[in-house]
């Protein structure tokens, strides 16, 4: 899949990941489809990691689940890390 390919992905999965975590996030829509970028990334390489399944084609089943539990992942770590910095800043 090529590099446009994986940034429609993200961009996607990155707005299905916050429907699957409603709430609001620190950075906003545009943040948040980006983490969709990089989690879209990370469902690829955990994928193939464990169980010898990339993201290779756009409109595989497969390419989609991953995609997306890389970006609820991405997306939960953005919110730990984004909530922890708040609290030490004292907001």
């Amino acid at each position: 899949m090529g590099i446009i390919g994986w940034i429609v992905l993200g961009l996607i999965v990155g707005a299905i990941a916050k429907l699957i975590m409603p709430g609001k996030d620190p950075g906003g829509i545009l943040v948040t489809l980006l983490l969709g970028v990089v989690g879209a990334f990370l469902g690829g390489l955990l994928g193939n990691w464990l169980f010898g399944i990339g993201i290779e084609r756009f409109w595989s089943l497969s390419t989609w689940i991953l995609a997306i539990v890389g970006s609820v992942i991405v997306l939960g770590i953005y919110r730990l890390i984004a909530s922890r910095r708040k609290a030490v800043r004292g907001g």
